[in-house]
């Protein structure tokens, strides 16, 4: 005997379609029904045709040479005092 029984299965079916109606319920069955398959079919497609839809043979960017470590790096810019705002005593 677990946290839901048999009994307890019934009283939640029942107060769900109380709550929902039966004209909901079968809606949205139908709707995630149409769901599960539209994703299984687009999945299927995928799987199918992976080399149509990948491109040409792609070179990745070759990366720049990174400068020595004992040259120091600038940031151009200029640099703004930033002023505190007067406080109430």
């Amino acid at each position: 005997m677990g946290i839901f029984d048999w009994k307890h299965w019934i009283v939640l079916l029942v107060v769900v379609v109380l709550v929902f109606g039966t004209k909901k319920l079968k809606n949205f069955g139908s709707d995630l029904g149409e769901s599960i398959k539209g994703f299984k079919k687009a999945m299927n497609e995928e799987e199918s045709k992976p080399d149509e839809q990948t491109p040409p043979s792609v070179q990745p960017a070759q990366p720049q040479a990174a400068s020595p470590l004992n040259q120091p790096q600038t940031f151009e810019g200029q640099a703004h005092k930033v002023e505190e705002p007067a406080k109430k005593e």
